[in-house]
């Protein structure tokens, strides 16, 4: 399965960055790759290291103005144009999405692909690691703004999107998820993408 994940680029204290690559091993140790925002810095960064030293392959999307910053070993680079691109080729090249801690991109990121699910663009799981509370403040705005009937009513909110604590909690949640995405020819070499 190809599991997008969205993440800080900033490198973050070990409260955060171990549970990440805990997640990152645990998600190539069962046979899944990553997507992400394919840099070489910070959090993703050393969640591609983690994932990439247990087997995953990796398949990055960066964006013109962050190509420089691009992991050079991903299995796969594309180039966005700008990060409306990207957030679109990540979501078409996965079968689930997981949110790490992160700033405002990950919540652009984040808040992006669930308003997709809610407007039926797609139907892939969205998983929350909510590492030290992190998400907890957005947790609880999205369960306010459902019960004050800004969220779909007939979808619960837990369809919709799940918050969990742990990464193993992760990894279990991935394995009833089906494959919808392309299969693992989608990934050709980083040399060839760029």
């Amino acid at each position: 399965m190809n599991v997008c994940v969205f993440c800080s680029a900033s490198d973050v204290p070990d409260v955060y960055t171990k549970p990440a690559e805990r997640f990152a091993t645990l998600l190539a140790e069962n046979g899944h790759n990553l997507v992400w925002g394919g840099s070489n810095v910070g959090l993703m960064r050393d969640i591609a290291t983690a994932a990439q030293n247990a087997g995953a392959k990796l398949f990055g999307v960066s964006m013109e103005s962050l190509k420089h910053t691009a992991r050079a070993n991903a299995d796969t680079i594309l180039i966005a144009k700008d990060l409306g691109e990207r957030k679109a080729l990540m979501l078409e090249h996965c079968d689930a999405i997981v949110a790490l801690v992160g700033g405002t991109g990950t919540l652009d990121e984040l808040t992006d692909v669930f308003e997709m699910k809610r407007h039926g663009v797609h139907n892939k799981p969205i998983i929350v690691l909510n590492t030290n509370g992190f998400y907890r403040g957005l947790e609880l705005q999205y369960q306010h703004m459902q019960s004050e009937r800004f969220l779909d009513r007939m979808r619960p909110l837990d369809e919709m999107i799940t918050f969990v604590t742990e990464p193993a909690e992760v990894i279990e949640m991935l394995g009833v998820v089906p494959r919808v995405a392309s299969d693992d020819a989608a990934f050709v070499s980083a040399e060839a993408a760029l």
